[in-house]
């Protein structure tokens, strides 16, 4: 389905523009009237990490006009393996300016706006009404309803992505011309069904895979070329090398963007919407957090306890707090890690973060473990607040 033209074309192109965009120039879909409408338009990147950095690349050496970028986190070591718009030098260093500093060296007669901010239901409107297009980043689902809900309120389109491990997806929801996000997931998970790309893991250049898609769709809307991935699913799986694309129709009865709509303005709350853990995990953990420092304490007075670290094998191998006992969380949740937990001990749990943790305990405490506990931060903040030598992942 081919659509028209997001923006209007600028009125010319300089001739530092025209040598540079020369490969674009020649080609007779783009030509010098798709170049000027890229040198127009305005489009957000949400998100400098893995997908947002090859976008942003890409995005900035297409000739863009106004690119905007908005993070609030810091580069970490962990991200230069599939994050990379940044580089060693840049650890420690807000992303947003250090994404803006690799755009405007790729092309610096590109605008970058920077929001150096967290994307929030008080900032989202504001933001995002003054670009084009939106190119979805984020990595977590409140984050992605929201994302949604802003751009179809606003009319806006958005280029969506999703990565995991070898997996990989991209969309193009815009409500005028089809679904939306929420057509395709009406319902987030629940919680600790789908595991982050932190707790599972991504090949690195599987970002550069749906990003370049990403860029490419954007480019498509943008100039009103092409057939974008409107009411499509573009599915991708790297082992395999395998693309596959899934039809995706507009629901009629669409919370948000259907015939009688009962979503007419953003959620108050879309981390309570997608449920960061269940609501059985976090009547578990109330009053049954500790922190990585107690626990060490404990450690410390030699009180009777039974540490368990409730992650994957994997991740245990990286990194572990000196003296867990490896149970994963899956066996918790099938009932075969009761039966290695002794009776005679205090049981404390951990994970990454603290999220597998706290399910682990609501199971726990269900099997009459009453005084269970689970460290809050997990083995984060076990390597922040205790042993900073260890590495993090």
């Amino acid at each position: 389905m081919s659509l028209p033209p997001l923006v209007e074309p600028a009125a010319e192109l300089t001739v530092d523009e025209v040598r540079r965009y020369s490969r674009h120039l020649i080609i007779p879909d783009v030509g010098m009237a798709g170049q000027k409408r890229l040198k127009n338009a305005k489009v957000l990147c949400v998100g400098a990490g893995g997908l947002g950095s090859p976008a942003l690349m890409y995005l900035a050496a297409a000739g863009v006009g106004t690119l905007g970028i908005i993070d609030f986190d810091v580069v970490d070591e962990s991200n230069l393996q599939r994050q990379i718009i940044h580089g060693q030098s840049d650890v420690g260093r807000l992303k947003a300016e250090s994404a803006a500093a690799s755009v405007r060296e790729i092309n610096p007669l590109v605008d970058v706006v920077i929001h150096n901010t967290a994307l929030t239901t008080e900032n989202v409107m504001e933001i995002f009404s003054g670009y084009d297009l939106i190119v979805d980043g984020t990595d977590n689902f409140a984050t992605r309803y929201m994302v949604n809900d802003a751009a179809v309120l606003l009319g806006k389109p958005y280029v969506w992505g999703s990565i995991y491990r070898f997996d990989g997806q991209a969309s193009v929801f815009w409500a005028e011309h089809g679904p939306c996000y929420r057509c395709l997931y009406p319902e987030p998970p629940p919680p600790g069904m789908v595991p982050s790309c932190a707790e599972g893991g991504v090949l690195g250049v599987l970002c550069a895979s749906i990003g370049s898609i990403q860029v490419n769709e954007a480019i498509k809307l943008l100039t009103g070329i092409g057939d974008p991935l409107v009411g499509r699913l573009m599915i991708y799986d790297a082992l395999e090398m395998k693309y596959r694309d899934v039809k995706v129709r507009k629901d009629p009865e669409c919370v948000l963007c259907g015939k009688n709509p009962s979503v007419t303005q953003l959620l108050d709350d879309y981390e309570a919407f997608c449920g960061a853990i269940s609501d059985e995990a976090a009547q578990a953990a109330s009053g049954s957090t500790i922190t990585a420092l107690e626990l060490k304490d404990m450690q410390d007075r030699g009180e009777n306890i039974f540490l368990v670290d409730v992650r994957e094998p994997n991740e245990y191998e990286i990194v572990s707090i000196p003296g867990a006992t490896l149970i994963p969380k899956g066996e918790f949740l099938n009932g075969s890690a009761l039966e290695k937990l002794p009776q005679d001990k205090k049981i404390v749990l951990h994970c990454k973060s603290g999220a597998r943790s706290a399910e682990a305990l609501a199971v726990v405490k269900d099997a009459g473990f009453a005084d269970a506990v689970h460290v809050g931060g997990g083995v984060l903040s076990w390597v922040k607040s205790v042993d900073p030598s260890l590495p993090s992942y």
